[in-house]
């Protein structure tokens, strides 16, 4: 199976912890997921995030419903966190989440290894182009939440 990566990163001007704060709230994920994807957590909240932690949710990719169960592998406030589905639609996806300081804020950087069941041609049809409009998505609300200018990197 071949495996991909999404590699974005942009720049808020707020600071890391404050950034990181938010992230840690597992309850903010539903604000940064389209609502198209019909997102909803099934594990009990308030959720405490740390290393170890299980997060079960579902979606609705394509009007399908989908159980998916992350697990955050690393958590090291303020600098990153990833997350890794133990259940869900991929074969595989590895989620780090990091945040650096930078000259007017914080850089924001999501790297994702993941793999698809149909393999290539699969990811270039269907899973590539939703997968860009989900961190599309995600970057412009995070920026609307913080109300900041977008500096991509």
């Amino acid at each position: 199976m071949a495996e991909h990566i999404i590699d974005q990163s942009f720049t808020i001007g707020q600071s890391k912890e404050d950034i990181f704060e938010f992230f840690a709230s597992a309850e903010n994920l539903e604000r940064l997921t389209p609502p198209w994807l019909n997102f909803k957590i099934l594990s009990a909240l308030p959720i405490d995030m740390a290393a170890g932690t299980v997060i079960e949710y579902q979606i609705k990719l394509h009007g399908i419903p989908i159980r998916w169960e992350s697990e955050i592998t690393l958590w090291d406030p303020p600098h990153n966190f990833c997350d890794v589905q133990r259940k869900g639609p991929y074969r595989k996806w590895v989620h780090e989440h990091i945040f650096e300081t930078s000259d007017v804020g914080t850089l924001v950087r999501d790297r994702v290894n993941y793999e698809v069941i149909g393999g290539n041609l699969i990811n270039k049809l269907f899973v590539k182009k939703d997968l860009d409009k989900i961190f599309n998505y995600r970057q412009a609300t995070l920026l609307s939440i913080f109300n900041y200018e977008c500096n991509k990197s």
